[in-house]
């Protein structure tokens, strides 16, 4: 095997991979959307919108956290991205 087609080989793993790391964020990045709706709908269910609130909807607080730690991952993810690509 070539160097050229090894370095070759190995910019077509890194082009699919940041293929890969560009798709999970979109769909990632729908989660957060589905899960902005959810905490949305539950708070107008329970018609509390302070999370301080002791009657803030339990689920809408989880969704909330789950919510941030997606947001965290995307932010990893494209830092990721953006120095693969600079690379």
């Amino acid at each position: 095997m070539t160097i050229s087609h090894l370095l070759q080989t190995l910019r077509g793993t890194a082009a699919a991979n940041r293929s890969q790391m560009a798709r999970l964020i979109e769909s990632l990045t729908r989660s957060v959307e589905l899960l902005t709706v959810d905490i949305e709908y539950d708070e107008a269910r329970a018609g509390v919108y302070d999370l301080s609130a002791v009657t803030y909807p339990v689920l809408a607080r989880s969704l909330k956290v789950r919510k941030d730690n997606i947001r965290i991952t995307i932010a990893s993810l494209e830092a990721q991205l953006h120095a693969t690509e600079a690379a």
